[in-house]
């Protein structure tokens, strides 16, 4: 299938590694050139080496915090590329830890890369974008379940969730849609991080595939995949929906 993704533009924010930087891989893959941004220069300029060079890619050192961030990550997209045709908005995991032990600048912290980031980032294309144009927000399953132990991103990401779902219904009649990706257990650095917290990540693996109908972790190219495809126009009838991308982690419908 023809994704129809040869030479359009997307900013994908968190695009030097995971998740963030597995969609932007799949996106030059399927003919797309992207921004991508990260918090150093040189894990920056390592992503844009690794997707292809210059003329495929291009980097900006911001964080989604950054109260400049969207307008600089979508001006960097049209005077390198021309145009700018969606974002892919995806953030590295807030701090692990039960409610108790997160403090008050722990949650700030989150709140503005995660929570506040996000709204601005999405505000920001929504008054860019055309016809045609996209919003994808690199969610998690704690938008449906909390997950143990990962008590920021359970009370960040619903919230999130329903700001996209918002988006999608003031947006829709521009003809630009909204969609929301739910990861589960990927294989990333984040996913090995979070095995090892309780000293057994090899026990802590296996408990995890256990819960997973296909009985592993996804790779990160299965979900590039799916965000590539979420993103583009031959998902032109998607919006507000929010996707699991978990292997069929979540058991409800």
């Amino acid at each position: 299938m023809d994704l129809g993704l040869k030479d359009r533009v997307y900013v994908v924010t968190g695009g030097t590694r995971g998740l963030g930087h597995a969609a932007a891989r799949e996106l030059v893959a399927e003919g797309a050139k992207v921004v991508i941004s990260g918090r150093k220069d040189d894990s920056v300029a390592a992503a844009v080496e690794a997707l292809g060079g210059g003329e495929l890619a291009f980097g900006v050192v911001a964080d989604n915090a950054d109260a400049d961030a969207a307008e600089r990550l979508i001006g960097a997209a049209r005077e390198r590329f021309g145009g700018f045709d969606g974002v892919l908005i995806s953030v590295g995991g807030p701090p692990a830890g039960p409610v108790a032990a997160i403090t008050d600048d722990q949650w700030r912290e989150a709140f503005e890369s995660v929570f506040l980031g996000g709204v601005r980032l999405a505000r920001t294309a929504g008054g860019e974008l055309g016809d045609g144009g996209v919003i994808g927000f690199v969610l998690s399953g704690s938008v449906h379940e909390p997950i143990p132990g990962l008590s920021v991103s359970n009370g960040l990401r619903p919230g999130l969730a329903g700001v996209a779902k918002t988006l999608a219904n003031e947006l829709g009649p521009r003809g630009i849609r909204v969609v929301g990706l739910l990861p589960a257990r990927i294989d990333t650095d984040r996913a090995r991080r979070l095995d090892a917290l309780g000293g057994d990540p090899e026990g802590a693996r296996a408990r995890s595939c256990a819960a997973i109908p296909l009985r592993r972790y996804g790779t990160p190219e299965e979900f590039g995949r799916v965000a590539a495809f979420v993103l583009s126009p031959a998902a032109s009838y998607l919006t507000g929906i929010m996707l699991p991308v978990d292997g069929g982690h979540r058991h409800s419908f």
